[in-house]
């Protein structure tokens, strides 16, 4: 953990201010004694109801009906009470339960009695939190309430009576006019755009706020322009970011197209820059290579997104603005974190993993990072941020970034990376023999160890082959001080479908995936060990599997070359069953 420094601890300290005096003015003004009478008399009216393209499932609308929520891995049943009387087993399942996503699940099942139930929870929570409450309210937690309700407004206003329709659009009215207000003031990155996202579908779907439609459309491309990077990375730099955004996103296209309003061209460039990351950010098995903060891949969502790809195009290779590489080698992929630290406002789920790689052959994941559970992440947030989470190289069981500890800070922004690599030079190289070379250096470790991290990656052109060598310099490249602290942990963390199998020797393990495919991995002169370790980013959950490690001391070993190989079947071998063991060449 790291002090904040005096410059970040200025900006933090001007936007916590900020931010504090928008939310009193916010709440003066929405107060109903001092709304005018024209808004509430006004008719008002949802014209359309914007696509909801997250996943539904029906049979979790008969458990809600029961009083029985299950939301990020927490179970609360009610017995006959409002859910929104009961005490929140967890911050996450809050959030959940009050940004209301879950009424796609009621529309999934489309019947009289879901639509009343839908009802009934939108009028229990006007009535118990609609005039203000400080959860509920959160600018973040608002923005995902307005586009739930806009986007499920056919559920809940069909077969609705008079009463109830004034209200909902009395009270969706209100929570809009608050988050025009406090929209500059919530979190940074993919928050602040939801935000935006949010006062766009309002102005778009909502009669009485079409006034408000020029200038929705004027802040949404800014902070467009501002947080979706030319090469199409999100500058949060987590690759989760651009699938929540791209599900937003798109209906909001949508939605112009439908209101006959053209939309803003920093939309249109958006979604087109986002849509080839996706695919750069994908594994053969389709999942997301796990970075800074990504956690376990939705194969449904991402093939809902991708169906709005025309252009279908190869994934680029590199993506400098956004910090990564990307090496695709016959069928195996390469995936690689080459870049600094995002801004300490959009920092609070960066990982220190710089310099770290997965890899993954066919459709088998190898080498993975540990990533960030779907539930429960505020456990494991801590754990798997830390440079130990990641494949690569960590000196004096420290990490290469520095978080936040001060806890009136951490209250309003996390914990967002306060030091970390500045420096992280990257080329690449595609040689006369087909193969590819990356070298790329961190100076993470730099000015508490005098320690700069280089990693030279080779992937044979055929992919059965990648050589690395990870070198332990100074930054002056003279030798290092005799004091130093200098013990190094060199990580290959493996996925827990891999089997791993020490060899004899001590410098080499045998991977046997579930197709069966062997790859053998050496670290030649140098001693290994299989230690356990976590995965996270499963749909099943936190899961054990096994990590490589190589351990010594720089000034002793001042570089490790390792080498992880395809080892082919033998011609005319049979393939393994099922429960047997591969064949290997003698």
């Amino acid at each position: 953990m790291a002090r904040v420094s005096l410059r970040n601890r200025g900006k933090l300290s001007w936007l916590a201010l900020r931010r504090g005096l928008d939310h009193a003015i916010a709440r003066v003004l929405i107060h109903p004694l001092l709304q005018r009478p024209g808004w509430l008399r006004k008719a008002d009216r949802v014209v359309i109801a914007p696509q909801d393209l997250r996943t539904a499932d029906p049979t979790r609308a008969a458990e809600i009906y029961g009083g029985r929520f299950a939301f990020a891995g927490k179970v609360v049943v009610c017995d006959g009470r409002s859910v929104f009387e009961m005490v929140p087993p967890s911050d996450e399942w809050a959030d959940t339960l009050l940004s209301f996503g879950w009424l796609r699940h009621l529309r999934a099942a489309e019947s009289a009695i879901t639509r009343a139930n839908a009802r009934a929870l939108v009028d229990e929570w006007i009535t118990l939190q609609g005039g203000f409450d400080a959860l509920a309210w959160r600018p973040e937690t608002l923005s995902r309430r307005v586009i739930a309700w806009l986007a499920q407004a056919t559920l809940i206003l069909d077969d609705a009576d008079v009463r109830f329709y004034r209200r909902f659009l009395r009270n969706l009215n209100r929570q809009v006019r608050y988050l025009r207000l406090m929209a500059r003031d919530t979190r940074d990155g993919v928050p602040r755009l939801t935000a935006r996202i949010a006062l766009a579908y309002a102005s778009l779907t909502m009669s009485s706020q079409v006034g408000h439609l020029r200038k929705a459309m004027r802040k949404l491309a800014a902070e467009l322009d501002r947080q979706i990077l030319p090469d199409g990375g999100h500058i949060s730099r987590n690759p989760g970011a651009l699938i929540e955004l791209l599900l937003d996103l798109l209906p909001l296209s949508q939605a112009f197209t439908t209101r006959n309003v053209p939309p803003p061209p920093a939309l249109t460039h958006a979604i087109d820059r986002m849509m080839p990351m996706l695919r750069f950010f994908r594994h053969g098995d389709g999942t997301f290579a796990l970075f800074n903060g990504m956690g376990p891949t939705s194969p449904e969502l991402i093939a809902t997104i991708l169906a709005y790809d025309d252009a279908r195009g190869e994934p680029v290779a590199n993506a400098p603005h956004s910090g990564y590489q990307r090496i695709q080698a016959g069928s195996t992929v390469l995936l690689m974190d080459t870049g600094v630290p995002p801004p300490i406002e959009v920092s609070s789920d960066a990982h220190a993993g710089c310099l770290s790689f997965e890899i993954s052959a066919k459709h088998q994941r190898i080498v993975v990072n540990c990533g960030l559970p779907a539930a429960g992440k505020e456990n494991w947030r801590q754990v798997a941020r830390a440079t130990a989470a990641h494949s690569t190289v960590t000196f004096n069981d420290s990490s290469s970034c520095q978080f936040l500890e001060s806890g009136a800070f951490r209250r309003l922004f996390g914990t967002p990376v306060t030091a970390g690599p500045t420096q992280v030079p990257i080329t690449r190289e595609t040689r006369p023999d087909g193969s590819i070379m990356l070298r790329a250096s961190h100076d993470g470790y730099a000015s508490r160890f005098g320690i700069v991290h280089h990693r030279v990656m080779q992937i044979a052109a055929d992919g059965n082959k990648i050589d690395g060598e990870d070198m332990f310099m100074p930054p002056d490249e003279r030798l290092l001080p005799a004091n130093a602290l200098d013990e190094f942990a060199l990580r290959f963390h493996l996925h827990p479908g891999v089997k791993a199998t020490r060899l004899t020797d001590g410098h080499g393990v045998m991977l046997i995936l579930p197709n069966k495919d062997v790859w053998n991995f050496s670290s030649h002169e140098d001693r290994l060990d299989l230690e356990e370790s976590v995965y996270l980013g499963g749909q099943e959950g936190p899961r054990r599997t096994v990590q490589i490690v190589v351990m010594g001391q720089a000034r002793k070993v001042g570089r490790v070359h390792w080498t992880l190989s395809h080892i082919p079947q033998p011609a005319g071998a049979r393939r393994s069953g099922r429960g047997e063991e591969p064949q290997l060449p003698l």
